[in-house]
């Protein structure tokens, strides 16, 4: 029980992460970087899907999430002009690729 609840609130997070992607830039980058945990926490959810391929996308993830860490760390929230530097959106995307690492590997973790 306590598996299906924590996999349906990643995959409710993730939805919410990549419906708030809509008006980026690049939302084609960012809406199925954040659907594919969606898929596969509902993969896992069925009882399929093997650790190792949790573990390795969660590694990419991580790797993409070092990758995109600001040179300058500047938080994750509006300045007060309410107009964002390069640093913070960064910062954001970094902050949101090492939570889908983290959550991949919960649900590695997760028995079947």
């Amino acid at each position: 029980m306590v598996k299906k609840i924590i996999l349906w609130l990643f995959m409710a997070f993730f939805v919410y992460a990549a419906i708030m992607q809509y008006n980026d830039p690049d939302p084609y980058v960012w809406i199925p970087t954040y659907l594919i945990p969606v898929f596969l926490c509902y993969h896992k959810l069925q009882g399929k899907g093997e650790p190792i391929v949790y573990f390795a996308i969660g590694l990419l993830y991580l790797m993409w999430s070092i990758n995109q860490f600001p040179p300058q760390w500047e938080g994750i929230k509006l300045n007060e002009m309410g107009m964002k530097t390069i640093n913070i959106e960064l910062g954001r995307e970094s902050l949101g690729l090492g939570v889908c690492a983290v959550a991949l590997w919960i649900a590695a973790l997760l028995k079947k």
